[in-house]
């Protein structure tokens, strides 16, 4: 809406017309700032864009689809469902385009998602057989429900009651129990006490990516009532895309501030950073490596906490009230960092493409499920920049990320070894 009433309301794409019609095509949303830009090889940081080199799969091309759309100027099609589910939602042209003009890219996105999903024509067929495995079996992969807390082995020590709940997510439970396992012992070694969740089900991250909002609610709802029945204070997750669902999105589709959830919301770098200043966790095995570290989006950029809007837009694109805008440089950067610096013999090198301008790794939001070889390319652009600056491993704090790094690494024949934070700390604790 170019003036009047206006709000972030996602399921509304006439909020974001304002946005998308002030898109100057600057391309601030595809290229690092030059200030940051050491040379070509590392100069985009939007996946899609860079891997299709056609406008209209960068921002700057979505943002004219979608005013097409509110216009009634163009039809669906399968290439127009392409370019909108060929991206990672990652939220490096959201922090690029509010360098210059403050629009509200990554939502306008969202809302053109959730459109295609209202409309009957989104999301991609492989989507919905992920989301049918969440609804059907509360988990993205379709194991056995009753499998999810497998990854307790009886040296880990889980609480009734406790402040601190541990939130596992699918990934940990299922593909990647050492992830689960990691977060669980370093917990114990700085002796603080947890709880799981009675019974948890999947955070729906790939429903409300993918555009399937009202199914992503009704589990928001679900999984918020169920942690406040617990008590618990702080909800702990190890994984950067349920962190980013619990701290953005759920209160996002709830209408409420990320204050009003009624716990904190903590990701697993956030506490250990904490415990380790606090010296109540020491990190004293070395570890001789020389490693990178992937800011994953969702704990980077996208992790800002999320306050609910609505007001009057005016002359020039003014707002009242005033709009504080999530610009992506409030999320979990330097914690992972002091972690690692603070393990004994390990040498942290970064990449050339750090904090917001860090490059995605290619597998969030229904991108690796219908899309693979551009999941996979992304992965082998991000592996690439790793070895560049020297690393023997790269370090992330999502499965997500670790999976496809490492999966794409193994099928390339790399020599770059994978992992999750969790892993290492652990191994800084326990040798």
């Amino acid at each position: 809406m170019l003036k009047g009433k206006v709000s972030l309301d996602v399921t509304n794409l006439d909020n974001f017309e304002y946005d998308m019609s002030k898109c100057i095509k600057c391309k601030g949303c595809y290229w690092v700032d030059h200030i940051y830009m050491s040379g070509v090889n590392f100069s985009t940081r939007c996946p899609s864009a860079t891997r299709y080199l056609f406008d209209s799969y960068g921002a700057y091309g979505k943002m004219r689809i979608g005013m097409a759309m509110l216009e009634g100027r163009m039809e669906y099609s399968d290439e127009l469902l392409k370019t909108l589910y060929a991206c990672t939602l990652c939220g490096a042209c959201d922090v690029g385009c509010k360098r210059n003009l403050d629009l509200e890219i990554e939502l306008s996105l969202e809302a053109l998602r959730i459109k295609a999903v209202k409309d009957g024509k989104g999301p991609m067929p492989e989507h919905k057989k992920v989301a049918q495995k969440i609804i059907t079996k509360h988990n993205r992969f379709g194991s056995p429900h009753q499998n999810r807390n497998k990854w307790l082995t009886k040296d880990i020590k889980v609480a009734e009651r406790a402040d601190v709940l541990y939130f596992v997510g699918c990934s940990a439970a299922y593909t990647n129990p050492e992830i689960a396992r990691a977060t669980a012992k370093i917990l114990n070694a700085a002796g603080t006490p947890f709880m799981l969740m009675p019974d948890e089900w999947c955070c729906g991250n790939m429903l409300y990516s993918v555009g399937m909002i009202d199914e992503a609610r009704e589990l928001a709802k679900r999984n918020v009532e169920a942690v406040r029945k617990t008590g618990a204070k702080t909800l702990l997750l190890s994984c950067a895309e349920g962190y980013h669902m619990w701290k953005v999105d759920y209160p996002k589709m709830l209408n409420i501030s990320t204050d009003d959830l009624g716990f904190k919301v903590v990701h697993l770098t956030e506490l250990v950073d904490e415990l380790i200043k606090k010296e109540a966790l020491k990190l004293t095995r070395p570890v001789d490596m020389r490693l990178t570290y992937h800011d994953s989006c969702s704990l980077s950029r996208l992790s800002e906490p999320w306050t609910p809007w609505k007001g009057e837009r005016g002359k020039w694109g003014m707002v009242s009230p005033g709009l504080e805008r999530r610009r992506g440089s409030g999320g979990v950067y330097q914690q992972p960092r002091d972690i690692i610096k603070a393990i004994p013999g390990v040498e942290l090198v970064e990449m050339i493409r750090m904090k917001e301008n860090a490059f995605c790794c290619g597998a969030g939001r229904g991108t690796q499920e219908a899309f693979p070889d551009f999941a996979a390319w992304a992965a082998e652009q991000r592996l690439f920049e790793a070895r560049t600056v020297g690393a023997e491993a790269i370090v992330a704090t999502c499965p997500w990320c670790k999976d496809n790094f490492a999966k794409v690494a193994k099928e390339n024949g790399e020599n770059i070894k994978v992992y999750d934070i969790s892993e290492l700390i652990l191994a800084s604790i326990e040798g």
